[in-house]
């Protein structure tokens, strides 16, 4: 620190290496967003002659952590599956603590919606279906022993789906990214 004759300079300098301190501080431990993957998602039955009935989509989800100083507390996370513009199911995952550096799995079926399968059955055995993957819910942190504010998580992917009913990209998984404002808007009256 530099030589200083003036007590109001000193304390000027010291009060501004405090605030340089605790910013450095507030970067390295603010908490990071979990990431949410579809490892697999699966329509079982394709072949069942039952072409007009139900259907189930399988899937499972990976939730990481990737905080190694902050926990999190999951309110219900809410995932809802469509193809094109049409609702084909939706899921509830019920609220959760994650601890920290910690990866959850889920797995779990979704019924399609009865007036959409055969469109949904079709789709797939024509190797063209899509089906989009939206999730809402809210987290809070906790970091040293304190809870913060409850944050909103909107995530939304698109799984391409084979011939076979399993996911067809090349990585065989899909990473949900941040959700649009209008899916957002959409998604608010199912909570």
């Amino acid at each position: 620190m530099c030589k200083t004759e003036n007590f109001y300079l000193w304390l000027l300098q010291v009060v501004g290496l405090l605030g340089l301190l605790a910013f450095c501080l507030w970067l390295a431990v603010r908490p990071r967003n979990p990431s949410y993957t579809i490892l697999n998602l699966s329509v079982p039955a394709l072949n069942d002659s039952n072409a007009s009935g139900t259907g189930i989509i399988q899937y499972e989800m990976d939730i990481k952590n990737p905080n190694r100083d902050s926990g999190i507390y999951y309110d219900d996370i809410l995932l809802i599956f469509y193809h094109g513009q049409d609702r084909v199911g939706n899921n509830t995952i019920p609220s959760f603590y994650q601890g920290k550096d910690k990866t959850r799995e889920v797995l779990a079926h979704v019924d399609v919606e009865t007036g959409l399968w055969k469109a949904l059955r079709s789709a797939i055995l024509n190797a063209t279906a899509v089906i989009r993957v939206d999730l809402s819910t809210k987290i809070k942190y906790k970091t040293w022993g304190m809870k913060s504010k409850h944050h909103d998580m909107h995530r939304e992917g698109k799984v391409p789906i084979g011939k076979d009913g399993k996911i067809a990209n090349k990585k065989k998984k899909v990473k949900l990214q941040r959700g649009s404002k209008k899916w957002k808007v959409r998604t608010t009256r199912f909570l």
